[in-house]
């Protein structure tokens, strides 16, 4: 059942001394901002089932604070607006309770976690998130082993501990390998194609496109174009100062690559 990600008249403050900002995946958060400090300014944005939402703006200007909300993160407060995937408020949910309806945030600099293996996070996420408790866990691995082989992830890579040693590549081509076991209604890429080559590029965008033509809606937050030579956005917003100052097809991207974002 197609389904909408509704973001109303959103603005968000930091509390960077928050006690379980620690505790999330990934806290980079600014811990020289004061208590309370604005970053997300009234956004508006809807994203359908099997759209693309192409976000871009110059640095600091709110685009990774407005992910981190979204999905829940501590230290990010939302002060208005709400926040709604499928009818269903998300504000005033957990994080992996965001999850089990279908939201998943692909961080822009995932962290090492020892001790756990990328396999057993794969495996773990899917049944707690599909509630599937039927599901064959050698059948399960088979298919997330071929997956990983057509990415380019070497077999051994499911075996080893969450991003421990893992190149910048390899990172976001597990972070990719979630998204495709985890099938997501829609699905934020903080800067997906960050530091990566074009080989590898080109292999993100495949599994992003794999996945809206499923029905996936994507909100891909960018700081350039590239990915967007491959990943064809429905529309491009752009963020400044924690604001949506122009939103557009996918010419107002390449407005931004000619003139830069003080064009804009």
């Amino acid at each position: 059942m197609k389904s909408n990600f509704e973001v109303k008249g959103l603005s968000v403050e930091v509390d960077p001394s928050s006690h379980e900002a620690s505790t999330f995946a990934e806290a980079p958060v600014d811990k020289s901002a004061r208590r309370g400090k604005r970053v997300v300014f009234g956004v508006n944005l809807t994203v359908k089932s099997g759209e693309v939402h192409a976000l871009m703006g110059p640095n600091g200007s709110g685009k990774s604070s407005l992910a981190l909300v979204l999905m829940g993160h501590p230290a990010y407060q939302a002060v208005s607006g709400s926040v709604e995937l499928g009818g269903k408020n998300l504000l005033s949910l957990k994080p992996n309770e965001r999850a089990k309806l279908g939201l998943f945030l692909s961080f822009q600099n995932p962290v090492a976690v020892p001790g756990v293996s990328l396999g057993q996070l794969i495996w773990s996420s899917y049944k707690s998130i599909t509630g599937d408790g039927k599901a064959d866990i050698r059948e399960f691995y088979e298919t997330v082993k071929k997956q990983a082989k057509n990415m380019g992830l070497k077999e051994e890579m499911l075996e080893r501990f969450i991003n421990d040693g893992f190149s910048g590549g390899e990172k976001k081509k597990a972070e990719l390998l979630m998204l495709l076991s985890l099938q997501p209604k829609f699905v934020i890429l903080d800067e997906i194609d960050s530091g990566l080559d074009v080989d590898t590029l080109k292999k993100a965008a495949e599994v992003v496109n794999q996945l809206v033509k499923k029905g996936t809606g994507v909100l891909l937050i960018t700081h350039n174009q590239k990915i967007l030579k491959y990943v064809k956005p429905n529309v491009v917003h752009v963020l400044k100062e924690g604001r949506i100052v122009k939103s557009g097809q996918v010419k107002l991207a390449r407005e931004i690559e000619e003139k830069g974002y003080a064009g804009i």
